[in-house]
C-alpha cells in the first residue's frame, strides 16, 4: 500500500510508511467486515421476506432501526474511545456486532429482527466515526483524504464482494436444517469477532506508545502533529449542544447524509432493485457488483487527487452532484437495465469519491478538543437522516407506488441541498478568513 505524496524527507517517508502499513491494512479489513454485516441484509431478504412474512414496509423499518441505534449510540461511542483508548474500545465494538451479526440468524419474526438490528446498531456504533478519530491522531494533514480514501474502499469492496459472498451462501439452504439466510448472517459475523481479538494486539492508542517506529520517528511526527494542532481552526472547542447550532457543522452533517443515504439505500434496495428486471439471484449478486467495481478506483483516484492539490471545497461538492444526477435519472422511470448500471455507477462513485476529501475537510474546519463529538455527531446525523429516514421513506414510496425508480427521488432533492450549503457557508468562511487577513495586515 504506498500513499503518494511529493517533496517529503527520508524521515518523513519511513514514518508514514510504517504507520501506514500497520495501522491502514488491518482498518481496512475490519471496515470491510463492519459494511458487510451491515448491508447483507439486501441480500438476506431475497429468502427471509418471504420466511418471516414481511412487507416492503416491514422489512424497510427492520433495517431503518439499525441507524437509529447508530444515531443514538455514536457520540457516546466515541467520548468512550477518548477516554479509554482506542486499542480496547475498537476491540469491543467489533466483538460485539460479530456476535450480535451471528445471532440474527436465529430471528424468528418480525419483531425479533426489529430488535437484532436495533441491537446491531448500537453494538457498531462508533467504527467509523472512531477510525477517523484515532487515524487523525497518526495522519498529518496532507495524508488524510488519501488514507481516509483508502480507508473507505473498504465500503465499496464490501458492497462489491457481498452480491456473489452472499448468493453463495443462500445456497447453502438446508444444510444442517438452517436457511440459506440463516447461515449468511451466521458465517459472515464470526470474522469480525476474530478480527476484534487481533486489534487488541495490531492498534496502537498513540505515537507515544509506538514500538514500531524508531525514538526518531516518533519525535518528528509528534512533533509534526502538535505543529498542526497549534494552527487553529475554524470551528473551535464548543460543547455537543453549541454544535448543533454551528452552520459548518449542520452543513457537513447534512453532506454527510447524501452519500449515507446513497449507501444505505442501494445496500438495502438496490439487490431487491435489480431482481425486478427479471434476473435470478445468481444474477443478481453479480450485477449489483458492477457499480461497486467502478467506485473503489473512482474514490482512491479522486482522493488522492485532493491530496495533491489541498482542494478539499469541490472535491467534496462533485461529486455529490454526480449522485444527484444518477438518481434523477433513474427516478424518471422506464430505464433499461443497462442504463441504470451507469446511474447506480454514477450515484456510488460520487457517494464513494466524497468521503476521503470530506473527512479530510472536516479535520481541518473542526478543532481537536471537538473532533470526538464532532466527528460522531456528523456521521450519527448522517446515519439518521440518510439510514433511518430515507431508507423508510424509500420503502413506504415503493409500498405505495410499486415503483423502485419513483421511491430514489428524494435523494436528488437532498444531493442539491446538501451541495449548496456547502458552497454557501464555505464562500462565506473564506470571505471572512480573507477579511481578517486584510485586518491583520493593515495593523501591521
Amino acid at each position: 500500500m504506498q500513499v503518494e505524496i511529493s517533496d517529503v524527507s527520508a524521515l518523513e517517508r519511513s514514518t508514514m510508511r510504517r504507520v501506514i502499513l500497520r495501522l491502514v491494512p488491518f482498518l481496512m479489513v475490519s471496515y470491510f467486515m463492519a459494511l458487510l454485516d451491515r448491508v447483507n441484509i439486501g441480500f438476506a431478504a431475497l429468502q427471509m421476506n418471504a420466511d418471516l412474512g414481511l412487507s416492503h414496509s416491514m422489512f424497510g423499518f427492520a433495517a431503518s432501526l439499525y441507524f437509529v441505534a447508530y444515531f443514538i449510540a455514536e457520540v457516546p461511542s466515541n467520548l468512550a474511545l477518548e477516554r479509554f483508548g482506542a486499542r480496547r474500545w475498537i476491540a469491543r465494538i467489533m466483538i460485539t456486532w460479530g456476535l450480535i451479526a451471528s445471532l440474527m440468524a436465529f430471528v424468528v419474526g418480525p419483531h425479533s429482527l426489529y430488535v437484532m438490528r436495533f441491537l446491531l446498531g448500537a453494538a457498531e456504533a462508533g467504527f467509523f466515526p472512531g477510525t477517523i478519530l484515532y487515524l487523525s491522531y497518526w495522519l498529518p494533514k496532507r495524508y488524510r483524504a488519501q488514507v481516509l480514501g483508502i480507508v473507505a474502499t473498504s465500503n465499496a469492496l464490501a458492497s462489491f464482494a457481498s452480491g456473489p459472498l452472499s448468493v453463495a451462501l443462500l445456497k447453502l439452504h438446508g444444510v444442517g436444517g438452517l436457511r440459506g439466510w440463516q447461515w449468511l448472517f451466521l458465517l459472515e459475523g464470526v470474522p469480525a469477532v476474530m478480527l476484534g481479538i487481533a486489534a487488541l494486539f495490531i492498534l496502537v492508542d498513540s505515537p507515544a506508545n509506538a514500538r514500531f517506529l524508531s525514538p526518531v520517528q516518533t519525535d518528528w511526527l509528534q512533533a509534526c502533529l502538535a505543529s498542526e494542532r497549534s494552527q487553529g481552526s475554524t470551528v473551535g472547542h464548543l460543547s455537543l449542544w453549541a454544535l448543533l447550532r454551528n452552520p459548518y457543522f449542520l452543513i457537513m452533517a447534512l453532506l454527510c447524509s447524501v452519500a449515507s443515504a446513497t449507501s444505505s439505500v442501494l445496500a438495502v434496495w438496490q439487490p431487491q432493485f435489480l431482481k425486478s428486471f427479471g434476473l435470478t439471484n445468481t444474477e443478481t449478486g453479480f450485477v449489483n457488483s458492477i457499480p461497486y467495481a467502478f467506485t473503489v478506483v473512482a474514490m482512491i483516484l479522486w482522493a488522492r487527487h485532493s491530496d495533491r492539490t489541498g482542494e478539499r471545497r469541490f472535491h467534496t461538492a462533485v461529486p455529490l452532484l454526480l449522485t444527484a444526477i444518477g438518481f434523477a435519472v433513474i427516478s424518471l422511470g422506464g430505464v433499461p437495465l443497462p442504463a441504470v448500471l451507469v446511474c447506480l455507477t454514477c450515484c456510488l462513485v460520487g457517494a464513494y469519491s466524497f468521503k476521503g476529501p470530506f473527512w479530510a475537510m472536516s479535520s481541518q474546519i473542526l478543532s481537536p478538543r471537538t473532533m470526538a463529538a464532532g466527528v460522531a455527531g456528523i456521521n450519527a446525523i448522517a446515519n439518521l437522516i440518510g439510514g433511518g429516514l430515507m431508507v423508510n421513506v424509500v420503502a413506504q414510496i415503493k409500498q405505495h407506488t410499486g415503483s423502485y425508480s419513483l421511491a430514489m427521488s428524494p435523494l436528488v432533492v437532498l444531493a442539491v441541498l446538501a451541495v449548496v450549503g456547502l458552497l454557501i457557508v464555505t464562500r462565506k468562511g473564506k470571505r471572512r478568513a480573507g477579511e481578517a487577513d486584510r485586518s491583520s495586515a493593515q495593523r501591521v
